[in-house]
C-alpha cells in the first residue's frame, strides 16, 4: 500500500465532512424514536442497546484492571459479563454502574463527533469497537449480533454515499441516546412489580450501601441529561 493510498484512507477517517441538512437530522431522530417507542420494533431493536450495556460493563472492567473472562448476548435482549478481581472497591463498582448508562454515554460521544464533521470517524469508530467486542463474546447468539451490527457499520461506511453515512450515523446515534432512556424506565416497573431482584442497582446497593433506588435515578439522570445534551448538538442549538 503507497503512501498516497495511506494519506487518502487517513484524511478520508479523520477529516471532516458537511454537515447533513436540518430535515435529515429531524427525519432521523423520528426514525429512531420509531425504533424505541413502538413495543414491537423495541423488542427487536433493544438487542442493539444490549450490546452497547454489556460493552460497556465489559470496557469498565478492564480500565480498572478486572479480567474480562467473557460476554454473553440472549435473544431475550438481556446480557452477561462476566469479570475477576477484587468483588468489592471502586473497580466493581464502576463495572456495575456502567451497564444502563453506556448506550447513552456513546450517543453523547457520537453526538460530538457528529457535531464536529467527523461522520466517518464515527463509522469507522463504532466497528472497531464492535470488533473488539466481538473477541470476547462466549455464546452463537452474540455472535450473530454483533456481527450483524458491526457489518451494517461496514457496509455503509464502504458502499454508499456521504448522503446515506450520513444518515445511518445520525440515526445510530439518535438510537442510542433515545434507546438508553428506556431500559431505566423499564426497571423501575420491573422492580416496582417485584422483579429484576439482583439488577444492577441491587449489585451496587450491596457493594456500596447506597439504595439501589439512588443508584436508579442516577441512571435516570445520565440517560435523560445525554439525550438533552446530545439532541442540541445534533440539532445544532
Amino acid at each position: 500500500m503507497d503512501t498516497d493510498h495511506l494519506t487518502d484512507i487517513w484524511s478520508r477517517v479523520f477529516g471532516t465532512q458537511p454537515d447533513p441538512s436540518l430535515w435529515l437530522v429531524i427525519v432521523t431522530a423520528v426514525l429512531a424514536l420509531g425504533a424505541v417507542v413502538p413495543h414491537t420494533a423495541w423488542r427487536l431493536s433493544r438487542n442493539a442497546v444490549t450490546i452497547a450495556h454489556e460493552g460497556g460493563h465489559g470496557l469498565i472492567a478492564l480500565l480498572t484492571g478486572r479480567r474480562l473472562d467473557g460476554i454473553r448476548l440472549h435473544s431475550d435482549t438481556s446480557g452477561l459479563t462476566v469479570s475477576r478481581g477484587k468483588p468489592t472497591g471502586l473497580g466493581m463498582v464502576l463495572t456495575a454502574a456502567a451497564g444502563y448508562i453506556a448506550p447513552s454515554l456513546l450517543g453523547l460521544a457520537g453526538a460530538a463527533l457528529l457535531a464536529a464533521g467527523h461522520i466517518t470517524a464515527l463509522l469507522w469508530g463504532a466497528t472497531a469497537l464492535l470488533l473488539a467486542m466481538l473477541i470476547m463474546i462466549r455464546n452463537a447468539y452474540g455472535v450473530l449480533t454483533v456481527v450483524l451490527t458491526g457489518a451494517a457499520f461496514v457496509l455503509v461506511s464502504w458502499l454508499t454515499t456521504p448522503d446515506v453515512q450520513a444518515a445511518f450515523a445520525y440515526a445510530a446515534v439518535w438510537f442510542l441516546l433515545l434507546g438508553g432512556v428506556r431500559p431505566p424506565f423499564e426497571l423501575m416497573g420491573k422492580r416496582r412489580r417485584g422483579g429484576a431482584v439482583d439488577s444492577d442497582p441491587d449489585q451496587l446497593a450491596r457493594l456500596t450501601h447506597v439504595p439501589a433506588a439512588i443508584w436508579l435515578g442516577l441512571f435516570h439522570v445520565v440517560t435523560l441529561c445525554s439525550l438533552i445534551g446530545g439532541g442540541r448538538w445534533l440539532l445544532g442549538l
